[in-house]
């Protein structure tokens, strides 16, 4: 048997095992080591899971992750989104879908503060839609609001998946926050437009609130003072070079403590609450990494990527073609599979593909890459989001859910067309 076939076989075995709920971190190292043994009787499984350990846990880069999710963690518990929350509602409340544009906008900040989707989404069913359901807002509204909003927390920087294909790919941390700039904006002001669709086949929903006066504008401002302070000083300092991005990740947790400690909403028990679900989730990313070196080492030794990469280059087909085509299988492996377990699982074959084939900036493939899994986290059968809505609030009826996310998901998809066909646009900042 050939080393292509047994590296083809090892990927569909990985598939079947991830299929039948095994950890993918497990899944890939078990399928990794298998599949060396097969291919190198005599390889050494200690030195195997040594190398990989050494090399996965070995960039500079990665202790970026646990002070993002640090950071995210101590800013659920300060309250900082409740500020942020009312600060948007003064200024946007009283337009007519104000709430549901007012909830966007505030899983943008807080998502600029805490890097993750499903903290965004959790936190904001807990902030907004309280508030949403006492003006009369349909749950359709509701929930396509905020489970897509949630998604900004992945695109908007800084992103803890973002760091996770820096070190995959050693791209460079900071090129790719940069990178994600603008089409974080894009994405804010294509939700907005969603809104306004989903109001115009809907006539009799997002009825304005009242409008706030200058004198509760301004308050709320002066509320959300070290809110805006925490993120100001963070991206600042990070985008304009004053200092690195780890160095920015400490600054960030170390601000967000000090607003905890400040409000006295740190208590001795969700100070351990929130190192223990923080020292789970570093755990799980740092297996995770693990698990996709064994795997890479595995597929490399097969060949089976390069032999991908060379039959995909012998079609002479055109770059965009191909793009378009591997675009569109990741939107169907993100309707099946978790957003970082597609990631990870085809970045040995896509990456290089991608990069060195089609001759793509590595870059701006990582920020199309996120955007892509932002699609994935609200469309079914897997979307992480859409679990988290309604598991948070079973009173929300998954058939709501899916009919509020349809125009989110449809303005996603203009957005990537735009960033694919105007490719230099994403990289101005860079």
């Amino acid at each position: 048997m050939s080393p292509i076939l047994i590296g083809g076989l090892g990927l569909l075995c990985l598939l079947g095992v991830i299929l039948l709920n095994v950890p993918i971190a497990a899944a890939m190292a078990l399928v990794g080591v298998i599949g060396t043994l097969v291919l190198d009787p005599l390889a050494s499984v200690f030195s195997l899971f040594g190398t990989s350990t050494v090399q996965a846990l070995s960039s500079q880069d990665l202790i970026v992750i646990p002070l993002f999710i640090l950071m995210g963690g101590f800013a659920i518990v300060s309250g900082l989104s409740t500020e942020i929350y009312r600060l948007a509602h003064a200024w946007g409340g009283h337009l007519r879908g104000g709430l549901a544009i007012t909830t966007v906008g505030t899983s943008a900040i807080f998502g600029a503060i805490c890097g993750s989707s499903v903290a965004t989404t959790a936190t904001m069913v807990q902030v907004a839609l309280p508030e949403m359901r006492r003006r009369g807002y349909s749950d359709a509204l509701i929930a396509g609001s905020i489970a897509g909003g949630g998604t900004l927390g992945s695109l908007i920087p800084p992103s803890v998946i973002m760091v996770v294909y820096a070190i995959l790919t050693q791209q460079s941390v900071l090129d790719l926050f940069r990178a994600a700039v603008i089409p974080g904006l894009v994405a804010i002001a294509l939700y907005f437009l969603a809104i306004r669709l989903f109001l115009m086949r809907h006539p009799g929903d997002g009825q304005p609130a009242p409008r706030a006066n200058w004198g509760e504008r301004v308050r709320a401002t002066t509320q959300a003072r070290l809110t805006l302070l925490v993120a100001g000083v963070m991206l600042g300092g990070i985008y304009s070079g004053i200092f690195t991005v780890t160095e920015g990740a400490a600054i960030g947790v170390l601000l967000v403590l000090a607003a905890s400690l400040l409000r006295k909403k740190l208590t001795r028990e969700n100070f351990a609450a929130t190192l223990i679900r923080a020292a789970s989730n570093i755990g799980m990313i740092y297996l995770i990494l693990i698990g996709a070196e064994i795997y890479k080492s595995f597929l490399t030794l097969s060949g089976l990527p390069a032999a991908t990469v060379a039959w995909v280059g012998g079609l002479d087909l055109p770059p965009m073609v191909i793009i378009s085509v591997v675009i569109l299988l990741y939107l169907a492996l993100g309707c099946v599979f978790d957003a970082m377990a597609a990631m990870i699982l085809t970045m040995p074959f896509v990456f290089p593909l991608v990069v060195s084939q089609l001759g793509f900036d590595p870059v701006w493939w990582g920020i199309m890459n996120v955007m892509i899994i932002e699609i994935g986290m609200i469309t079914p059968p897997v979307g992480i989001n859409i679990f988290v809505l309604n598991g948070m609030r079973p009173d929300l009826a998954i058939k709501d859910i899916y009919r509020g996310i349809t125009p989110f998901v449809a303005v996603d998809l203009i957005r990537i067309l735009i960033f694919l066909l105007f490719p230099g646009l994403m990289l101005v900042l860079v």
